[in-house]
């Protein structure tokens, strides 16, 4: 399965780093490929280091004003011309998403894909991976915009909220027919 990942290039406490590490094992031990943000710096270096080390594929998709943060030596590697077509490329080369820790760039590319999912273009997993409670007001901002009429889904369609990372994969691997 590719899984896209989108998170954050910060550089993180152990809170992060750990569920972040964790996850990555798990992806490459999987089988699967890490499809995320091509960078080489912070959480996100650390969830590629680790997906390679596991044995996993690495395809990246970076941007062109951040083409000196690109990783070398991965499996494949685009560069696009703006956030939106990275973003397009991320999704397309997608099977499933988790989506981790992160700022603004990592809530965009997350109300992109639900965006998606809402309308009924895509019907891949989605899990929200909320680490250390990261994502305990979205999680609440979601609820109230589904009882009160915002979603034309239930958000258990469009979104699966995971405390840790092997719930997160299971649910991927699960949705995907994958033992």
């Amino acid at each position: 399965m590719n899984i896209c990942v989108f998170l954050s290039a910060a550089d993180l406490d152990e809170r992060y780093t750990r569920p972040a590490r964790e996850l990555a094992e798990l992806i490459g031990k999987g089988g699967h490929s890490l499809v995320w943000g091509g960078s080489n710096v912070g959480l996100m270096k650390v969830v590629a280091d680790g997906v390679e080390e596991a044995g996993g594929r690495l395809v990246g998709v970076s941007v062109e004003f951040l083409s000196d943060r690109v990783r070398p030596g991965v499996d494949e590697m685009v560069v696009a011309k703006d956030l939106a077509e990275r973003k397009r490329l991320l999704l397309e080369k997608a099977d499933a998403v988790i989506i981790m820790v992160g700022g603004t760039g990592t809530l965009d590319e997350a109300t992109e894909i639900l965006e998606l999912k809402k309308h009924g273009h895509t019907e891949m997993p989605v899990v929200l991976l909320n680490t250390a409670g990261f994502y305990d007001g979205l999680k609440e901002q979601f609820r109230r915009m589904e009882a009160e009429g915002f979603l034309p889904r239930p958000l258990t369609e469009l979104v699966l909220f995971a405390e840790e990372p092997v719930g997160a994969l299971a649910h991927l691997e699960e949705s995907q027919g994958i033992e």
